[in-house]
């Protein structure tokens, strides 16, 4: 494609173009540093969209900022703004759908830097109630050698246009913008598919001890009518175990609804996470609990790895109270040195823990995966008849690393 006269296209990621041009300064380069990492800390996707567009629009001092991504048949389905307000963007319109300049950086996949919008001869002009913009700044975004979406920018606030010190800046940035969206796509992905294990725990334990316990009260009343005459007393007598029974699995079902509370799942407060999960199963009135937690011995873990350790919790509780049937059970949570140490413990039948069916059993496949995932170390103390420790060791500075 000719290059207009008085335009600055630049080719590729713009490294080469502007190899010449002068570096950022320091506090441009600070700025920089803040901005990346302020955006790397962020895991939904949508606020690391908005938060790359209001970021890169300060770095540069532009009036406006936008974000295009990109979708699947190359126009943009999708566009996060910065400089117009809401008012403004309703009486806009339609969102652009990538023609004109937008278009041109989609399709050549190379940054641009535009003194006057309106004298380019890919410009297309802006709708009605649109506000007047001038210089235009371009850069495209990608993640894994993929293309993601573009950054646009125009009217730089303390000059006449934006300078190839600018450009340079914004492709830096472009680039952590594209670690960050993507990080953020893998996270929301996990996050889905730790809501679909969790659907399937939560169906298989319904169906391994709620529905069949159900079903065999079934069974256990279906000869109940001709008995009442035969063996009235067998009768009430089974009537009563089916009373007991059925008083039992709705016990289970209250525990089930409860594990579905958001205090009792969200990750960011282990240590009232840890309260609310023996709070549900306390609720239950299946086992006597007592519980000892430290504050100060909170990991310190990020939402996703705290999720994990009380999802580790939830399935240690469980399988005291509904596998090993045990009476009491005890939570601690303290540190040792430079760990934090949690132990679950009850004075149920107890296993062999050397058995690879009681690992299948009893979920100590998933709950060692869980710790793993964490940086923990997982110990399970049990034998037949004496009850079961379950002992996670979690070094502090692993656990601030996850």
């Amino acid at each position: 494609m000719p290059r207009p006269t008085g335009h600055r296209p630049v080719e590729g990621d713009g490294s080469a173009a502007v190899s010449a041009a002068p570096s950022p300064n320091a506090s441009a380069l600070a700025a920089l540093d803040e901005a990346a990492r302020a955006i790397a800390g962020v895991r939904a996707v949508e606020d690391v969209l908005q938060l790359i567009v209001d970021r890169v629009r300060d770095l540069v001092d532009a009036s406006y900022a936008a974000l295009g991504i990109v979708g699947p048949d190359g126009t943009i389905d999708r566009f996060i703004t910065a400089g117009i307000d809401a008012e403004t963007r309703r009486a806009i319109g339609p969102l652009p759908r990538g023609r004109g300049l937008l278009g041109l950086i989609i399709r050549e996949g190379r940054s641009y830097l535009i003194p006057s919008i309106a004298d380019h001869p890919d410009s297309s002009g802006f709708p009605a109630h649109h506000p007047p913009m001038t210089s235009f700044l371009g850069v495209p975004v990608s993640a894994r050698g993929q293309p993601v979406g573009n950054l646009y920018l125009t009217d730089k606030r303390s000059a006449a246009e934006f300078s190839t010190a600018d450009l340079r800046l914004v492709e830096l940035f472009a680039r952590h913008a594209g670690i960050a969206i993507d990080n953020a796509r893998l996270n929301a992905q996990a996050r889905r598919l730790a809501v679909a294990e969790e659907r399937e725990r939560i169906g298989r334990d319904l169906h391994d001890g709620i529905i069949q316990s159900l079903y065999a009260v079934g069974l256990s009343l279906e000869d109940v009518p001709e008995m009442m005459t035969d063996a009235p007393d067998e009768a009430s007598g089974r009537v009563d175990t089916a009373i007991e029974s059925i008083n039992l699995a709705i016990r289970d079902i209250r525990n089930f609804i409860y594990g579905l509370r958001p205090e009792a799942v969200d990750g960011s407060q282990v240590v009232a996470g840890i309260a609310a999960l023996a709070e549900e199963l306390r609720h239950g009135g299946l086992v006597e609990i007592e519980i000892d937690l430290d504050p100060s011995a909170d990991p310190g873990l990020t939402p996703e790895a705290g999720s994990e350790l009380l999802n580790l919790v939830r399935e240690a509780l469980s399988n005291a109270a509904r596998h090993a049937h045990a009476n009491r059970l005890g939570i601690e949570l303290r540190m040792e040195g430079d760990h934090t140490i949690l132990t679950v413990a009850d004075d149920g039948v107890g296993f062999d823990v050397d058995r690879k069916v009681a690992d299948d059993h009893h979920g100590l496949a998933n709950m060692r995966t869980r710790a793993g995932a964490i940086g923990g170390d997982l110990e399970v103390h049990s034998s037949p008849g004496m009850g079961t420790r379950i002992v996670l060791r979690l070094p502090l500075a692993t656990g601030a690393e996850t």
